[in-house]
């Protein structure tokens, strides 16, 4: 037959490993050989490995060592071994004919030879391998080697498998000794003939019927002539193709040759690279043969199994060839051969196992699809930040805000732990790091943003995985060309470097790059992405060149600086589609199919995991396209040597992004045109029956995954890189069901599933799972409408709300199972908190009458509301429990699901009219069907415990254990395992009210056959659940059930006898509690060591007037009847209360009652109850206030027997519920009411929390403010007060049926729709709050907080302050004009109790006294103001009233001899009321006015005032004198008006002043002039809701910035003034803006015109935004803020000043930051109280204290520029509209005296000490001289009598007593302190100082 050379290519490479389930398919073998030289050479097996005419005399010595013993026992057999468990499964051997038969003669054959080669087979057998035997390589004539094979046959034919006759055919041939080549090749065909038939005739009846002809390849090529070989005489032909170095091509072709000719043998191919390969030289390397064949029926085809590998001789392990070629397309035709045949049904098995141990789960997100706060905190923009706001998304939406992450840190982690994947794949933004793209800029603001992050997630113990760069390159680098700019390369190093250094201690998993291929395609080809560019012949390959040199620089990067040390990980993210031919039989399109996968995933992934340059196949078929066009379509960048060896190997994963799957075809015409079809040549299809998700490019194909796994193994990353799925997930759209994204969960299902087969069935090496996203996030160009999220965030709700859809509760699931078992998971062994050892309580006497208790009330209810409400920091012990509790009847809904009974809640709900809008809890929260999602929000919160109830009826569905209901006791155990596996420990009530109706159709509780019943269902409960279950509580609220279900009927039964049944059923109710007690104590204690309890309802109770007795009687008696009732007998003496007893006995006498209503217990019935509870619990919500009161003795009551009056404060917080109001400190006084009654018990509270009424309540402010200050006075209470407290539970875990309220209260942290049929459940902000209280267990005092001890700087000026108006008096005085408080403050109803400041502190008349106060303060200036009418009575210069200038000459003379410095305010508030009436400061002329009123007061008092404030807080005196009028001239009528035209003249004033100062008196007098500004600190109400810190924004810059903007900045308003007045003025149909404008020569004589930064600053408010209609024209609509305070700060005597001074440092910083850290003047800072005179004022010298130290923080640690403080104020005056009733002066002024003595608060002393130490002197450095006492001369004044010490003194003789008690305090300090230097110098203490000491501290200090 002839010969026909084609060219027919076949591609595939495959690994050893290759098969089916992880093994070799039965008919394919795989053949190694031969020998390792090195163990050849030693077992003198040379001629395995080297012609004969290469054997010297070395061989032939070697004969005497052949197969030595030893050797062939220790080396050969692991060498065999390992290539079996490789895979391989045949060996080659050569039998070498001259050394075995030496003669010729098959009669003398060499003894040696054959027993080693014997060995050598026997060793082949023993390691499961099987032999091929080559009978002959070369020199042979057919009579001889058919005797040789029958030896050979009869020699070794039992142990081997294959027979070869001839290898080497050209060397054969050439040594036979025939003339003529046709001659030589039928000799060599009769020898293989006269072989075959002899092999048929011995060796097929063993079994061994393969046979093979060996030949080289080359023989063919030359077109020979092959007719002798007849084909019934070969099994199958073995070519020898020999590879050549880097020329794959021609292998192949020779390849594809033999195949045409030999179409229907099998062949064995021997692929054998040659000695001259550099990577083949090294020693030790055994290349590896291969033989694959598969047989169909009759037909036999070629397969091909070459492996580029070999063993080291070293390690004896097999190791990848560094520097092999790899076929292109071999290993895609591998896997498309091992999947394509598979049948639908078993490639959509499922595969019922779980990943192997230590795999990784996690859930991924990118910076720019989640932060938001796009340009926040000095973020610079990135390249999607300028592509949305160019209007390329969809409906023009951006990433500004997103899902607002950048401040929802804590609500992302709260997500996590919900899911609680091991790993958290995120991305830094590069620009929010690096603004500019360069590390140049730092912003530091960012960088604390990820530290905060990262921190979080490692205390989550969740593994921080985090991207540098997921496609958010900084627009600056864009601008300079970004990706097509390798200068790009050293900025991204740098970038990373920052980040490895700053992160890498904690981050041990780096992704240089996320998707690659999309930044090139859609960013740089098609332009669908930015930066928007449309090159994708050039761009997109030259982009991604870059990339990848980048990534290699960056990975080498960590591999030489930081691995060592951080050692982690640094790989990148590669996505791909699977590929799968269109029409599978085509061979065009299976390589068109391994083209797509090349252009797409071997683009990036074979120059780094392979060999540092680009497949082999996108280079052809780039240059062929390029050959075929007229001009470059593509152009490929070239890699140079130096390059390939940088990129290659650099990674340490291959991180596998995967969607969808695609069909492929192969190209058709246009290749010419650039585009990624045309230049691969192929085209993209899609199954009609694949599902389609929202997005057009996914389509569901889950068998995708694991095809493309196992391509990625084969082709990539074999055993030595594992493999993370980094990015898998499915969009939906933004309609339909957002929450129960059923598509979701199968689609999750589904493909993890395949990831598991990859791993289970293929062997492929996947270390994780990671799931896109968390969050519904900005999806590029299609903005918000596709969601990715496993959590649903509303975008249209400014808080971003985040709702776990069903996809999360299945993925969290799948992480706690590991995947799929197939049996449930066994139960884990209970973890629980450290609980009481159960005993028996002490036995305590019965309470007297009143109780002991009564301690608490005279400790407490005489506290200040400084004591009772300064907050307190601190943390609770180590084992403190926290949790969250629920009910089943409020929760579980299923209300007759599966055989549950009807319970009388049930009943009770169905009869319209009993609950509000008559709810029900039929369905409730669905808990029933949601074990999943409660235990997903309890692992979120981080909760230790979880205190649910069982409902009897489920269990029991009448009640009785004769009717068990399996389904519901499966469902608790569902319940209790899930608990258990999470490390929760379960607190389980027996019965919380839902009382089974058939029960109660025998009496319920007042029959005595439920004290059996109960105690039969506890006892099956105990038996069920009591191994897992430690904390059990036998009844809830056992007093509201008697009061409201048997009292007044309120709760089901509806029993209305209050007289008689409450206390009746009271008693059955302590008698079954005791029983069940008993039970478990007796039965089942000793084996389950639980502690069990009951649980009481507690208010407390606060005497109205603590100082009277019978009050505090009264309080005491309620708490009996309420608490005691169930408490004094378990846990007292087995009885009543004694008043109880007593009140209920003489009422029921006075009744005319034969007996008490109140039943008696037995003296054995005492004995049984008494100690019946391990623990105490209870359950509190509010407060009372009690009185004493003679109640009716008729109709009989239980309320009535109380004889009590109660009721609440009005000022108390309101909540859903009237009798539910916030009292927070009535919660530390109730704990300490149970320890002093109870003997300090253990005590849980089980139940605290507050309702509101609101559907939607997420951001739930008020909740937060009542976890905050309740669970701060439980810590009180525990740490200062001693109490024995173990737990805190908030109620509730989530909203629930509250009764017979229906769902209209929401108590719980978690929202529930209960308009939607899933019920979803969406965390509050309070859940987020109580998951960080739990974080940190309890409240640790802020870091920021700390105390600082250090001293301001030299020369810092301390100063105190007063106004004209305020304190002079003397209105008409000697030629005084009127001013606008005169008027405003003579008009009726405009201040607090018609006060006027006609006389005030009389200062007009008493400079002496004034300046001696300020002497006794020692502060080194003192700033006042000038009343301009006292001046200038009409407003001008016509007249200067020479006696009030005379006033201020005078006074300013006194300071400067008593060397204090006079700080002058031009105007404080009181204009002349002349001027008023020409229009005051909205009359433009008054600039001038004001201008001539200064030039006076320069002129004339100029000489010796060098400190000149030109207006105090003009914000005041436009907004509250001329927008709401509540401050003179009380102008309102033009609120949107008038505000801004005084605000525009105040501004001009000012600045006209300035320059007149400037230009005129400077050079001569040397002063100081600026303005004082006002402003409190805005802090949002939410901080993790951008939307409100942008409020607290706009409210900085429309109060303070409203005129610091045009002074301090540039002339002008804020653009968010001008922005937002405008928009709304022409909304209003006004055709400018209501907000005038300033003329640029305005602007330019405004900006610049200080010298310093007058601040007064009080207070700090919460803000959020607040949209008011359009009509409304007034500031407050413009600014769009309203404001609330936090329930926790301290008051004051202000509504609107609360204690803040966290505030005072950030509003300094704020200033320092905002205008270039200018010098500053603290202006005014100061604290108001109302009521009678206290002396010891420790309010505000905490105030002062915490302030000043904020201050000082300013200086030293923010730089902050600050130069002096000033103190509001010297002494009490008139404080405005509110007139004397606020105080806020050092000195107290006694204005009912008409001598208006001014006495010395403790304050005033210890300001006067902090200006003395300029500061706060560190207590650890030793005394300080500062803190040694001067002597003071009392202040004279008036003997009004003071309470002093216990004692009545005058105010004369309390101030002499507090002084001598003050110097004896410093005395005794001062021993201590120097006592402390001499012996503990060495030990200096911490700069810390707890909240508490502080109050203790200001006493010593000042007392």
């Amino acid at each position: 037959m002839d010969l026909i050379c084609k060219t027919v290519t076949l591609f595939l490479l495959v690994s050893l490993s290759l098969g089916i389930d992880g093994e070799l398919a039965q008919n394919f073998i795989t053949i190694a050989g031969p020998l390792p030289s090195e163990l050849a050479e030693r077992l003198g097996l040379q001629d395995q490995v080297l012609p004969e005419d290469q054997q010297g005399p070395a061989v032939a010595e070697a004969q005497g060592y052949l197969c030595q013993p030893d050797l062939m026992a220790s080396e050969l057999p692991p060498v065999l071994r390992q290539l079996r468990d490789l895979g391989v499964t045949h060996y080659r051997l050569l039998l070498p004919w001259a050394r075995v038969l030496p003669s010729g003669s098959a009669m003398a054959p060499d003894g040696a030879q054959v027993r080693c080669h014997r060995q050598l087979l026997e060793a082949l057998a023993a390691a499961g391998l099987r032999a091929v035997l080559l009978l002959h390589r070369a020199r042979a004539f057919s009579e001889l080697f058919v005797e040789y094979a029958d030896f050979s046959f009869r020699a070794f034919g039992d142990l081997v498998d294959v027979w070869l006759s001839f290898s080497d055919l050209p060397e054969v041939l050439q040594s036979l000794p025939y003339a003529e080549p046709q001659e030589r090749v039928q000799a060599l065909v009769a020898a293989h003939e006269g072989f075959y038939s002899m092999l048929h005739e011995k060796v097929s009846p063993a079994g061994k019927e393969s046979r093979v002809f060996q030949y080289d390849s080359q023989i063919f090529c030359g077109c020979i002539k092959w007719q002798p070989l007849h084909g019934d005489s070969v099994d199958f032909v073995s070519p020898k193709l020999q590879y050549h170095c880097g020329n794959e091509t021609d292998f192949y072709k020779k390849l594809s040759e033999f195949q045409t000719l030999h179409a229907k043998s099998c062949s064995a191919v021997t692929h054998c690279p040659p000695p001259s390969c550099p990577s083949w030289e090294r020693a030790g390397k055994l290349p590896l043969y291969s033989c694959v064949c598969k047989f169909y029926g009759t037909d036999i085809t070629l397969e091909i199994l070459t492996s580029i590998y070999y063993i080291s001789s070293e390690s004896n392990t097999l190791q990848e060839n560094p520097d092999a070629v790899l076929a292109p397309r071999s290993s895609y035709q591998t896997v498309w051969e091992m999947f394509g045949e598979q049948s639908e049904s078993e490639r959509d098995s499922f595969l019922q196992d779980v990943f192997p141990s230590g795999f990784l789960w996690g859930i991924s997100t990118g910076a720019f699809n989640i932060e938001g706060a796009w340009a926040e905190d000095g973020k610079g923009e990135s390249i999607w930040d300028h592509f949305g706001h160019g209007g390329h998304v969809q409906m023009n939406q951006t990433a500004d805000v997103a899902c607002d992450s950048y401040y929802k840190t804590g609500y992302d982690i709260y997500l996590l732990r919900g899911l609680h994947p091991q790993l958290y794949k995120f991305s830094v933004s590069w620009s929010r790091i690096f603004p500019a793209g360069m590390n140049k800029t730092i912003n530091s603001k960012g960088v604390d943003y990820y530290n905060h992050l990262i921190d979080r997630l490692v205390d989550s113990n969740i593994e921080p995985m985090v991207t540098l760069f997921h496609w958010d390159l900084p627009q600056p680098l864009q601008a300079l060309g970004g990706w097509q700019n390798e200068s790009i390369i050293d900025a991204f190093v740098s970038y990373a470097d920052f980040c490895f250094s700053t992160f890498g201690d904690r981050v041990k998993l780096w992704v240089t790059f996320h998707e690659p291929w999309v930044i090139s395609y859609a960013g740089y080809g098609t332009g669908e992405h930015p930066p928007g560019i449309t090159d994708p012949g050039a761009a997109s390959y030259k982009v991604a060149h870059t990339i990848l040199k980048a990534h290699a620089k960056v990975w080498h990067l960590y591999n030489d600086k930081y691995r060592s040390q951080q050692l982690g990980k640094v790989g990148l993210v590669l996505n791909s589609d699977w590929a799968e031919p269109k029409t599978p039989g085509s061979s065009e399109d299976i390589r068109a199919s391994e083209r797509y996968l090349q252009f797409m995933l071997g683009w990036f992934a074979h120059p780094i995991f392979v060999n540092g340059d680009y497949p082999d196949m996108l280079k052809a078929q780039i240059q062929d396209v390029n050959q075929q066009c007229s001009t470059t379509v593509a152009q490929l960048p070239v890699f140079t040597e130096e390059e390939k060896s940088l990129v290659k190997g650099t990674a340490d994963f291959f991180g596998l992004s995967h969607y969808t799957s695609r069909l492929v075809s192969a190209g058709t015409v246009g290749m010419c045109t650039p585009g990624y079809e045309s230049i691969g040549n192929f085209s993209l299809h899609v199954d009609p029956s694949w599902p389609q998700a929202a997005s057009s490019w996914i389509h569901v194909v889950p068998w995708g995954l694991r095809r493309l796994l196992k391509f990625v193994s084969q082709e990539y990353t074999g055993s030595k890189i594992p493999i993370y799925i980094a990015g898998n997930g499915v969009p939906t759209g933004d309609t339909g069901d957002l929450l129960n994204d059923t598509l979701r969960v199968d689609y999750f299902r589904q493909y993890i599933n395949e990831a598991l087969k990859a791993v289970k069935l293929d062997a492929v090496d996947v270390r994780s799972f990671i799931a896109r996203s968390l969050l519904d996030g900005f999806e590029g160009p299609a903005g918000y409408s596709l969601k990715f999220g496993l959590h649903h965030v509303n975008f249209e709700d400014s808080n971003r709300p985040r709702t776990p859809k069903a996809s999360a509760y299945f993925y969290s699931s799948v992480i706690r199972k590991n995947g799929f078992p197939s049996q449930a998971l066994s139960r884990s062994t209970p973890v629980v908190f450290d609980r009481p050892v159960p005993s028996k309580l002490p036995s305590l006497p019965a309470s007297e009458v009143p109780s002991k208790a009564k301690v608490v009330w005279q400790k407490f209810s005489s506290q200040t509301a400084f004591e009772r409400d300064m907050y307190f920091y601190g943390t609770f012990p180590e084992d403190f429990t926290w949790g969250v509790s629920s009910s089943a009847h409020q929760i579980e809904g299923g209300w007759d699901a599966d055989g549950k009974g009807p319970s009388i809640w049930d009943n009770f709900t169905h009869v319209p009219g009993n609950v509000n809008n008559n709810d029900t809890g039929d369905i409730a929260c669905d808990s029933y069907n949601k074990v999943e999602e409660d235990i997903y929000m309890l692992r979120a919160l981080g909760v230790k415990n979880y205190r649910f109830s069982l409902s009897w009826p489920r269990i029991f569905p009448t009640g009785r254990n004769n009717s068990i209901n399996s389904y519901g006791v499966a469902y608790y155990n569902r319940l209790i395992d899930g608990l258990i596996a999470n490390n929760i420990t379960p607190i389980v009530t027996l019965y919380h009210w839902d009382l089974p109706q058939a029960l109660q159709d025998i009496g319920g509780w007042e029959s005595n056959e439920l004290i059996d019943l109960f105690d039969s269902f506890a006892d099956f409960c105990f038996q069920t659940f009591g191994d897992r279950v430690k904390f059990w509580i036998t009844i809830n609220e056992p007093n509201v059930i008697s009061r409201l279900g048997y009292g007044n009927g309120l709760f089901p039964p509806n029993v209305k006898e209050p007289g008689s049944a409450p206390y009746r059923v009271a008693h059955i109710l302590l008698k079954a509690h005791a029983r069940v007690y008993h039970t478990y104590d007796d039965k089942y204690r000793a084996s389950q060591g639980g502690v069990i309890a009951l649980c009481p309802f507690i208010s407390w109770a606060e005497p109205k007037t603590p100082s009277d007795p019978r009050d505090i009687e009264a309080a005491d008696r309620y708490l009996q009847f309420l608490v005691g009732w169930f408490t004094h007998p378990i846990f007292k003496n087995g009885d009543y209360p004694e008043v109880m007893k007593w009140k209920v006995g003489n009422r029921s006498e006075l009744q005319n009652l034969p007996s008490s209503r109140l039943p008696v217990f037995t003296a054995e019935e005492r004995e049984y109850i008494r100690g019946t509870a391990d623990v105490f619990c209870f359950n509190t919500y509010s407060a009372k206030i009690v009185s004493h009161s003679t109640t009716r003795l008729r109709p009989f009551s239980y309320e009535y027997d109380q004889e009590v009056s109660v009721t609440v404060d009005s000022s108390w917080p309101s909540s859903a519920l009237s009798d539910h109001r916030p009292v927070a400190w009535g919660l530390r006084r109730v704990l300490n009411w149970i320890k002093e009654e109870y003997g300090n018990p253990p005590i849980y509270i089980i139940e605290n929390g507050v309702g509101k009424k609101a559907k939607s309540d997420i951001d739930d402010n008020a909740r937060i403010f009542y976890y905050k200050t309740y669970i701060d006075e439980a810590l009180k209470a525990y740490k200062v007060d001693g109490v024995n407290l173990k737990g805190y539970n908030a109620w509730s875990l989530m909203d629930n049926f509250e009764w017979v309220d229906g769902y209209d209260p929401r108590f719980g942290l978690h929202q529930i729709d209960f308009d939607n049929p899933n019920r979803p459940r969406t965390p509050k902000r309070s859940a987020v709050y109580y998951a960080e209280i739990i974080r940190n267990n309890g409240i640790p005092l802020p870091k920021e907080d700390e105390f600082l001890y250090g001293e301001f700087p030299k020369n810092f000026s301390w100063s105190v302050a007063t106004a004209a108006y305020q304190i002079e008096g003397g209105w008409r005085a000697d030629g005084k004009g009127l001013s606008i408080w005169d008027k405003y403050s003579h008009t009726p109803l405009r201040i607090g109790k018609d006060a006027t400041g006609d006389v005030a502190c009389d200062s007009y008349h008493r400079i002496e006294e004034d300046v001696e106060m300020l002497k006794s303060l020692k502060v080194s200036h003192y700033r006042f103001s000038i009343s301009w009418s006292r001046v200038l009575p009409d407003g001008t210069t016509r007249y200067i009233n020479e006696k009030g200038l005379n006033y201020y000459e005078r006074l300013i003379d006194a300071l400067l001899a008593a060397n204090i410095m006079p700080q002058v305010t031009l105007y404080h508030w009181d204009l002349p009321q002349a001027l008023q009436d020409v229009g005051g400061w909205e009359n433009d002329t008054i600039v001038q006015r004001f201008k001539e009123y200064a030039e006076v007061l320069f002129q004339r008092l100029g000489d010796k005032v060098k400190f000149w404030i030109t207006l105090n807080e003009p914000y005041n005196t436009a907004y509250l004198g001329y927008g709401v009028g509540t401050a003179a001239p009380g102008v309102s009528v033009r609120p949107g008006r008038a505000p801004y035209v005084v605000g525009h003249n105040l501004i001009k004033a000012h600045a006209e002043v300035w320059h007149l100062y400037n230009e005129t008196f400077r050079a001569r007098q040397g002063g100081l002039i600026s303005i004082t500004i006002n402003s409190d600190w805005a802090e949002p109400r939410n901080p993790h809701n951008q939307e409100d810190i942008e409020a607290a924004r706009r409210f900085m810059q429309f109060f303070l910035g409203w005129f610091a903007h045009p002074i301090f900045k540039n002339g002008d308003y804020s653009e968010v003034m001008k922005r937002r007045i405008q928009e709304r003025s022409l909304a209003q149909g006004l055709s400018k803006s209501r907000l005038p404008e300033f003329t640029e020569s305005e602007k330019q004589r405004i900006k610049g015109t200080y010298d310093y930064f007058g601040l007064n600053h009080y207070t700090t408010v919460l803000t959020y935004n607040l949209n008011y209609p359009k009509g409304v024209k007034s500031y407050d609509s413009d600014r769009g803020v309203a404001t609330v305070t936090d329930r926790s700060w301290l008051g004051s005597g202000s509504l609107w000043l609360k204690v803040t001074p966290f505030g005072f440092r950030k509003i300094l910083r704020w200033i320092k930051e905002e205008y270039n850290n200018p010098p500053i003047y603290v202006t005014e800072n100061g604290v108001s109280e109302r009521g009678a005179f206290k002396f010891n004022d420790t309010w505000r010298m905490h105030y002062y204290r915490t302030y000043i130290n904020e201050a000082l923080k300013a200086v030293v640690l923010d730089g902050v520029n600050l130069r002096g403080y000033t103190a509001w104020t010297l002494m009490d005056n008139l404080e405005w509209a509110v007139g004397y009733e606020e105080k806020f002066g050092l000195y107290y002024v006694n204005f009912s005296d008409p001598a208006l003595p001014r006495h010395p608060r403790a304050s005033a002393k210890y300001y006067s000490q902090i200006i003395n130490c300029n500061g706060f002197p560190d207590p650890a450095t030793g005394p300080h001289p500062c803190l040694e006492q001067e002597p003071e001369v009392p202040t004279p004044g008036a003997a009004d009598s003071v309470r002093f010490l216990g004692l009545d003194l005058t105010s004369q003789g309390a101030e002499i007593a507090l002084y001598v008690l003050f110097a004896l305090s410093i005395v005794g300090a001062m021993g201590l302190a120097l006592f402390a230097y001499k012996y503990g110098k060495s030990s200096k203490r911490s700069h810390k100082q707890s909240h508490m000491e502080l109050v203790v501290n200001c006493n010593i200090s000042t007392s």
